[in-house]
């Protein structure tokens, strides 16, 4: 879900402005989450065979501890049940292909990720927009952030057995996708580019509370 760079890039973390990206309440457990997987969409015959994909890494942020954990496949069982714990887990893409990549695992634990109350922010602004943007289009337009890398070149991290490099990526990730969320919750809207580079704000209606207890 993002813009393709050098393979060989080091993993470059963007500050984010602390002015604007409010801290989060701690009053839920609210776990931002994202997964790199082992293998890509060709490798598995496509994008309609996610749970083929495989975990490399999954990454949740736990604003009640506010503190990253990290699981790689072979912990993908306390993986589920850290996301099981949640009062809410947010996303991007989170609904179809970082739980269609996880969801083989929590079959072996005879659950049900769906479950899981869940915000894909991905699926609200397509709603709204009545099209798709990128992770680091909104991080670019509303938080003056950019992901550091891309699945890409996770997945050659990956096959060159350098998983902290892709745990730190995905951390950034799920750093954005929290700060994203975060800003939307406290302004009432993100930002974003039309096709024609005119920049627009997108109103969103991310209150934690209706999120997890719907009217």
């Amino acid at each position: 879900m993002s813009e393709q760079l050098d393979l060989f890039a080091e993993p470059e973390k963007d500050k984010l402005d602390s002015e604007i990206v409010p801290k989060g309440s701690n009053e839920y457990r609210i776990l931002y989450f994202d997964l790199e997987t082992q293998k890509s969409a060709d490798d598995v015959g496509g994008w309609d065979k996610v749970h083929k994909m495989k975990l490399a890494v999954g990454v949740v942020w736990d604003s009640l501890e506010q503190k990253f954990f990290s699981y790689i496949d072979s912990e993908a069982s306390q993986l589920v049940e850290k996301l099981k714990a949640a009062d809410l887990v947010v996303g991007f893409n989170v609904a179809k292909f970082d739980y269609g990549v996880l969801q083989p695992y929590a079959t072996k634990m005879d659950f049900d990720l769906e479950e899981i109350t869940t915000f894909d922010m991905l699926i609200d602004i397509n709603k709204k927009l009545g099209h798709r943007l990128s992770l680091n289009h909104l991080a670019e337009n509303t938080l003056n952030a950019k992901k550091s890398a891309d699945g890409l070149v996770s997945l050659q991290w990956y096959k060159e057995g350098k998983i902290d490099k892709i745990i730190e990526y995905c951390k950034q990730d799920v750093e954005i996708t929290r700060d994203l969320f975060l800003y939307g919750e406290s302004h009432g809207y993100v930002k974003y580019s039309t096709r024609s580079g005119l920049a627009k704000d997108l109103k969103v209606e991310w209150k934690r509370a209706s999120l997890i207890s719907p009217p």
